[in-house]
């Protein structure tokens, strides 16, 4: 009898401890889950942040490289101020203009500058943590480049769009719809590995066809205007790592869109710049 009662009482703590197991797995369960969401979230706020630093760099290096090219004006004035005997009024006159030439510039720059930084992220966002693995956007130089690999773009060895591919080139389109002031340029880049198909004679005629197959799904499916686009391809001759490995090659055949202010508004506003006498 006592040792059926000791079984008995056994077997309680046993199964007591086993549901307080149990729960304790449960409970870590969820707390890594949290801590998973947590890492994933920082880790995209990272990569925003490392966007907007690059771009602030690059704005610095740019104004930088203007007051450099105006302290050589302003030398270059004075040089021939003592030359030529030009009045001191005169030279401060044709140094206020400069002055606020250059102001204008850079306050056309910053405007570009804001509204490439909210269009990159406008498109980031917009896009999916998967397709974020296969597209990479990025400003250089005030230029919006968006980066898209050939084996989410296309169908193998072709230079078809893929099904796959359509639900990101609606949200590119969307935001290329939003910003109408400016152009888009779509570039194919190929790898050097020579290509053997029917009425394609190389990979020039490859990087172009593919293209042009972007530019004609932009301006069909997605109601992108045609004027604002141009195709161009750069076959084999434009790569960003070494052929001489797999990834390498991966890495080379992309497509990419280009985000440009209109060249016509650029040219007008070189236009404005003040006579030199």
């Amino acid at each position: 009898m006592k040792k059926s009662v000791f079984m008995i009482s056994l077997a309680a703590v046993l199964l007591t401890t086993s549901c307080a197991s149990k729960k304790d797995l449960v409970a870590c369960q969820e707390e890594n889950k949290a801590l998973q969401t947590n890492y994933q979230n920082t880790k995209e706020q990272l990569a925003a942040s490392n966007t907007r630093v690059a771009s602030l760099e690059e704005q610095l290096a740019e104004l930088r490289r203007t007051n450099q090219t105006l302290q050589s004006s302003l030398e270059q004035s004075l040089s021939n101020a003592s030359q030529n005997n030009v009045s001191i009024e005169k030279l401060v006159d044709q140094i206020n203009e400069s002055n606020q030439y250059i102001r204008h510039l850079v306050e056309v720059k910053s405007k570009s500058d804001s509204l490439n930084m909210v269009l990159t992220n406008n498109l980031t966002r917009s896009l999916s943590k998967e397709e974020l693995k296969e597209v990479d956007v990025q400003v250089l130089k005030g230029v919006v480049y968006i980066s898209l690999a050939d084996n989410m773009l296309y169908k193998s060895g072709s230079y078809e769009i893929s099904d796959r591919a359509a639900e990101t080139l609606s949200k590119i389109a969307k935001i290329i719809k939003d910003y109408k002031d400016y152009d888009v340029l779509i570039e194919g880049n190929t790898d050097d590995v020579p290509i053997s198909r029917e009425n394609i004679r190389n990979n020039w005629d490859l990087s172009c066809l593919r293209a042009s197959s972007v530019v004609q799904a932009l301006q069909n499916n997605y109601g992108v205007d045609p004027k604002r686009l141009t195709a161009g391809g750069r076959g084999e001759y434009n790569p960003l790592q070494s052929n001489a490995t797999e990834q390498g090659r991966q890495r080379n055949r992309r497509t990419q869109i280009i985000i440009t202010p209109k060249l016509d508004e650029f040219m007008e506003l070189i236009g404005q710049a003040p006579d030199g006498e």
